[in-house]
């Protein structure tokens, strides 16, 4: 099971606040071995590699310029959150694609978590998920932990998504994933975990097709089998009853539901169950809960897979 030791921060290169590197903090501060934090930046201007009037040596001499300005801003907008005790660093790099100079980092570094910030839209208090988010949330091969707010609520209630009607080995193995690491997270910011599922509704076109079908009593076997699965991924990991929800309903629904019911700082999701190259989309179902969701949202990959951006590939 990841720890989340060390951490991978990418800088909002448009505010001084910056709550990705607040939630990064606050993680270290809470871990049994020591963390380190990468605060990253990927930045590109194009403009400088297009003056012809200057050098491939002067162009390079003012990327340089640039870089060590941003370094010298990133240091500064980092003292109000680090302190002696987490081994931090800054890195700026020059790439015209940011989700790929992210990826390349976790990468080369070997960080084992991403923690990036959302932009809040203030007026419908919903967060915007950007092209680089969604990119990094398909083809990022470690958790992607997308932060909304600096602040973290006390008695904060983080909520996973499992799929225990499931039999495929995938799911199983991923549910197992979730409440490893909602445990983890819920136990280093002092906060309460809690598990739903969503459960299928009865198709309406089956009681039409098969008039001896009795809806009610499908829907009590099916549900019944949702809460028998879910009873034992409960005491396999030692929560109680009253912190799982099984509901029925879409889970594109019921998720963002019961994330505001119970007023989430943060919802754990596991993206697609396929692996290889077919993973570099997360999934109809998983994008539209993310879209749903106005809290902090962690993103699990199933054990296999594999980044499309995986140097090992490329090579």
């Amino acid at each position: 099971m990841s720890i989340y030791n060390k951490i991978l921060v990418v800088a909002d290169i448009n505010h001084d606040e910056q709550p990705a590197l607040a939630r990064a903090v606050q993680l270290a501060a809470k871990s049994r071995s020591p963390s380190q934090i990468t605060f990253f930046m990927s930045i590109y201007d194009f403009s400088y590699d297009m003056t012809s009037m200057l050098s491939i040596d002067e162009r390079d001499a003012m990327r340089r310029g640039v870089i060590h300005q941003r370094e010298k801003w990133m240091k500064k907008v980092a003292e109000a959150y680090v302190d002696s005790s987490i081994q931090f660093s800054v890195k700026v790099v020059w790439h015209n694609r940011p989700y790929e100079a992210i990826i390349a980092e976790v990468f080369s570094g070997e960080h084992d978590i991403l923690i990036k910030g959302t932009r809040k839209h203030d007026i419908l208090e919903s967060v915007i998920f950007t092209p680089t988010d969604w990119h990094l949330l398909r083809k990022c091969p470690t958790p992607v932990l997308l932060v909304k707010n600096a602040d973290w609520p006390e008695q904060a209630n983080i909520l996973a998504s499992v799929h225990v009607g499931s039999e495929v080995e995938t799911h199983l193995e991923l549910n197992d994933i979730m409440v490893d690491q909602l445990l983890n997270l819920t136990a280093r910011l002092d906060a309460t975990p809690y598990l739903v599922n969503a459960y299928p509704v009865t198709p309406a076109n089956i009681t039409i097709e098969l008039p001896e079908f009795d809806p009610t009593t499908y829907t009590d076997a099916v549900r019944g089998h949702h809460l028998t699965a879910m009873k034992a991924l409960r005491q396999k990991h030692g929560l109680n009853e009253e912190q799982t929800i099984v509901q029925q309903g879409l889970p594109e629904d019921v998720i963002p539901a019961a994330a505001e019911k119970l007023n989430a700082a943060m919802v754990i999701l596991g993206t697609t169950g396929r692996t290889g190259l077919s993973a570099v989309f997360i999934g109809n179902t998983a994008e539209q809960v993310i879209d749903k969701i106005n809290c902090d949202v962690l993103a699990l990959k199933p054990k296999g897979y594999i980044s499309p951006l995986d140097p090992k590939i490329a090579s």
